[in-house]
């Protein structure tokens, strides 16, 4: 009997000697001898099977069928009891779990174990012996016997805590990224190399037009494209010119919805690299109908406040055309009267119905002026003289009683190169200017009209000798709504700002130089029309 517990404890070649030493009937001196040999090398391999058993670093238990532990190593039982007899005979849920009752079949290994005769490996949570619960990852072996039956069942344990804990950070680190992209105004769409599409955000989804987000996971992402321009995209991404490799910093496109309309956007885009390798590519596009449905809002906007700004300008000049139209016709009255007093002088009759026409003619021009300037319409570009533009300004302004006692000087160059602009609204820009200037000298003063070339730009510059502009407005001017002048009435605070609009529009820039007491000038520059050599053109004003 005892021999029998030896060597169920014995590995390997011990076991089949020492059972053929004890079932022999008749023992030998040699048997005898044999014998205590093997006893002696099976003491001696369980004491190394037990050093080892000891020395691993996890915990590992051996349970019986009935799932009590017959053996635990050192590391398991200071991890989950106190001592051998915790552990030994006892239970495996009341070890681990502390618990007289066996464990739900669904969370057990053992009844997957015993039906498959398996290796089976759980997760579960497990209160240690300093009362810290910790994740482990069971693994439960079962030992057949020479019957093929399970007779013990090796248990291995290893504290996955750490590990549970990266990946509850990962996952919460991916789902935090995945709600950024999900979240996002901006549509974002992944596609593989081959062109599939992965992920699109429920921006991209309104955009395209898919009723779901699983609609579009699949489709080949250049049907959202005009023929060829995804492959130009991964051209562009694949070349250093736009960016870097790998790369798309901006580019303005079409995309098309699920209906084939076309969509117009803006996109960068990138290659997603694995270990070296593309993988995958993400574009962001931007939906650029808003933009440009504000842009030609703000182009209707400018429109109307050009037009406002004319009528303004108009305003202003109200009470000098009033009066400038009354000289010509007191002339003609008087005139008029003449004639009929000298009805028999027929030479002087033909002198004075010359006066009369001359003084009709020119209130023709002053109203035909006044009304060209005023009207609305929409901005008409064409080959321009600037001098002539000028000139065709000038001579609007200054007959009015604004401008009597205004000495006003042209100093145009000759033969500049032609600009490319629109006529009414250069005139606009020119008639306000001409009105500020009059205004700041206080109807008293030289106004100063020059045009010339510098620096390959056709230069017009407008001097007075008025007030000036103190340093602290100098960069406000040209905002909406600013004006300098303490009467209410007498500016809306747009003429600049308008001005401003308009010469930017036509490619040019303006500028102000001023001294407060000694009046401004204010510099205009736009570009000759293309083509044109401004080198071949004498300058007209000193650089």
């Amino acid at each position: 009997m005892g021999a029998l517990i030896v060597q169920d404890l014995l590995p390997g070649r011990a076991k089949g000697l020492l059972w053929k030493a004890v079932d022999d009937d008749h023992p030998t001196l040699l048997d005898l001898a044999l014998k205590g040999a093997v006893a002696m090398e099976a003491l001696f391999e369980k004491e190394i099977f037990c050093e080892f058993f000891d020395s691993l670093a996890f915990p590992v238990g051996v349970l019986g069928t009935d799932q009590r532990f017959l053996a635990a190593n050192r590391a398991f039982i200071e991890t989950y009891g106190k001592g051998l007899g915790d552990v030994v005979g006892k239970t495996c849920y009341n070890v681990l779990f502390h618990s007289e009752e066996p464990c739900n079949p669904l969370g057990c290994p053992f009844p997957l174990l015993f039906a498959e005769k398996r290796a089976v490996t759980i997760e579960k949570q497990i209160v240690h012996s300093d009362g810290v619960a910790a994740w482990e990852e069971i693994t439960c072996e079962p030992i057949l016997g020479k019957s093929g039956q399970i007779s013990h069942i090796v248990a291995t344990m290893r504290d996955i805590s750490r590990f549970r804990r990266v990946e509850k950070k990962l996952r919460k680190t991916r789902d935090f990224f995945e709600k950024i992209i999900a979240s996002s105004v901006n549509p974002i769409i992944v596609a593989d190399m081959e062109g599939k599409i992965i992920l699109m955000n429920e921006s991209a989804r309104q955009l395209f037009g898919y009723p779901d987000l699983e609609g579009p996971i699949g489709i080949d992402v250049d049907k959202h494209y005009p023929p060829g321009e995804g492959k130009g995209i991964m051209k562009k991404l694949r070349s250093k010119d736009s960016g870097g490799v790998g790369k798309l910093h901006y580019m303005e496109t079409m995309v098309r919805d699920v209906n084939g309309f076309e969509i117009p956007v803006e996109i960068t885009a990138s290659i997603i690299y694995e270990n070296g390798e593309e993988v995958a590519t993400m574009a962001i596009l931007q939906d650029l109908r808003p933009r440009i449905e504000a842009e030609k809002r703000l182009e209707k906007a400018r429109m109307q406040l050009i037009q406002s700004e004319k009528l303004a300008s108009v305003g202003r000049l109200a009470a000098g055309v009033a009066h400038e139209l009354n000289n010509p016709l007191g002339g003609i009255l008087m005139y008029a009267h003449l004639l009929l007093e000298d009805l028999q002088e027929e030479e002087q009759i033909k002198k004075t119905l010359l006066k009369v026409i001359d003084q009709a003619e020119r209130c023709k021009r002053i109203v035909k002026g006044l009304l060209d300037f005023s009207r609305q319409a929409e901005p008409e570009t064409k080959e321009l003289d600037i001098n002539e533009v000028l000139q065709e300004t000038l001579s609007i302004v200054e007959a009015q009683s604004l401008f009597q006692d205004i000495e006003i000087r042209k100093e145009l160059g000759s033969t500049l190169p032609p600009i490319v602009g629109d006529r009414w609204q250069l005139q606009q820009v020119f008639m306000n200017l001409a009105l500020n200037a009059a205004e700041a000298m206080e109807g008293k003063g030289i106004l100063t009209i020059e045009t010339g070339l510098e620096g390959g730009s056709v230069i017009i510059r407008v001097k007075d000798t008025g007030c000036g502009i103190a340093p602290e407005n100098i960069s406000k001017i040209f905002e909406p709504f600013f004006s300098t002048k303490s009467d209410d009435n007498k500016g809306t605070g747009l003429g600049l700002a308008v001005s401003h609009g308009i010469i930017a529009t036509h490619g040019g820039s303006i500028s102000v130089d001023s001294v407060a007491g000694k009046g401004s000038t204010f510099t205009i520059r736009f570009p000759p029309k293309d083509g044109m050599n401004p080198s071949k053109y004498p300058k007209g004003i000193d650089a």
